[in-house]
């Protein structure tokens, strides 16, 4: 499933006045990192008459360094860029072993090389404070890192603030409330006061709107939305850098496009530069739009019309193939989760259980009716593949290509899900019997077991 969007952010700036401007660096390229695709790019700034040298700071990112030459009256800054929003899993990596359980120690050299992003800047009381509740007990680390992003995001409330800059921990802190760079900051001094090298992010934020609202939980955005935003990365051996937004509590994902990645908030500013004295009004948009989607998805289903087209297509399908005496086969399995029960164990970690057989079994007579009538039914020992404990079920049907049926009557089939009253002497009576029917000798019955593993 992919859906690719158009982000367009626009900023302008009026005077009152011609002013100079001086050489301006821009910070809205999407980093070299940024796990997600970025398919088209472009930067339009106005005046047109400008020098424009693309270059990368000492963090790798990148940035636009202009130079005008002349007095202008307006300043305008528009990106365009094109995201596939592919879902990314921010959990899609494998940690260092001696990386595995938080606390650890980087190797010398990495350590050496990190320097910059273990700097601590801020020790206030109330810092320490925070700090001195987190347990340090042995730990997966990222069951560390998912526990101290969520319990940051509930001490602090969000709020969107104008004002520019980045409060102080303390402040952010003592307020418990700050806008996503107040508490981007704040988890990175959290993060090096505990030894781990951390970064602050600048970049955007892509959220869509659901196809349907969940069942339980947020509903999330009621549209489709893109804002500059801010957040953390904290570096794991093994693993490199991990994304945390203490906003939403959640590891950053497809929705979050990088442009800045800095030890210090002040080198993340989208925008620096200054003009001769004057009076500015600023306007400012940043909107997303879909631009491609592929056909409905699971949690968008197609619509009444829409089935009646794909069932006149596949009707349409079947006839040429009939026509053009077109042989089809079909291998592998057929696989199905119960609608009722989505989430219960054996349908994601257990194997078998008497309601996975029921419907199975189910599921076995719609086919074969549908497919392969006077087929006879086999249930039994599946695949046992190498390395496991025990072999796997199998429903099978098996039919004749030409139409005579195997099996004629249903009534003289049990149902495996049904208990009749019969145990194993009334078995071993009827197998003597069918010996003397068949005129062999009843030496050759051998015992066996409906599930040999449970009774070993």
């Amino acid at each position: 499933m992919s859906i690719r969007v158009a982000i367009n952010h626009k900023s302008l700036y009026r005077y009152d006045r011609l002013v100079n401007l001086s050489p301006h660096v821009f910070r809205l390229r999407p980093a070299a990192h940024c796990r997600t695709p970025i398919e088209a790019y472009s930067l339009k700034i106005e005046p047109e008459k400008h020098f424009i040298n693309w270059q990368q700071d000492p963090f790798s990112n990148y940035k636009a360094r202009v130079v005008f030459q002349e007095p202008t009256h307006v300043l305008s800054i528009e990106v365009d860029l094109v995201a596939d929003m592919t879902i990314i899993n921010p959990f899609d990596f494998f940690l260092e072993t001696s990386a595995e359980h938080y606390p650890f120690h980087y190797e010398a050299q990495l350590k050496e090389e990190l320097t910059p992003f273990l700097d601590v800047k801020e020790k206030g009381p109330l810092l320490t404070k925070w700090l001195a509740d987190i347990p340090r007990t042995k730990k997966h680390l990222i069951d560390f890192l998912v526990d101290l992003n969520q319990w940051l995001r509930k001490e602090i409330k969000y709020t969107i603030r104008m004002e520019p800059g980045v409060q102080s921990c303390e402040e952010t802190l003592e307020k418990q409330i700050g806008s996503c760079r107040d508490t981007g900051w704040l988890l990175v001094q959290i993060m090096r006061h505990l030894g781990l090298a951390a970064r602050f992010v600048s970049g955007y934020l892509v959220q869509l709107t659901a196809d349907q609202k969940p069942v339980t939980g947020p509903a999330g955005p009621a549209q489709d939305f893109t804002d500059l935003h801010a957040w953390c990365e904290v570096y794991a051996p093994g693993a490199g850098w991990i994304g945390l937004d203490p906003t939403s509590g959640l590891f950053a994902g497809e929705g979050h496009i990088p442009l800045a990645c800095v030890p210090d908030p002040v080198s993340a500013a989208p925008v620096t530069g200054y003009t001769d004295p004057c009076e500015t009004e600023f306007t400012y948009s940043n909107t997303v739009q879909r631009i491609h989607e592929d056909p409905p998805r699971v949690t968008k289903p197609y619509t009444e019309t829409q089935w009646t087209d794909i069932n006149a297509l596949g009707q349409q399908v079947d006839e040429d193939i009939v026509r053009n005496d077109i042989r089809l086969t079909m291998g592998g399995e057929p696989t199905f989760v119960s609608i009722d029960d989505p989430d219960g164990p054996e349908w994601d970690t257990e194997a078998d259980s008497p309601k996975k057989r029921e419907l199975g079994a189910g599921l076995l007579h719609r086919l074969r009716d549908s497919f392969g009538p006077g087929g006879g039914l086999y249930y039994g020992q599946g695949k046992w593949h190498p390395g496991e404990g025990s072999p796997r079920w199998k429903f099978g049907c098996f039919w004749r290509r030409d139409g005579v049926p195997i099996w004629r009557n249903d009534q003289l089939l049990a149902d495996p899900h049904k208990d009749y009253g019969f145990g194993a002497q009334d078995a071993e009576r009827f197998t003597y019997h069918l010996t003397e029917l068949l005129k062999i000798t009843p030496d050759l019955i051998l015992p066996a077991y409906e599930d040999i593993l449970f009774f070993l």
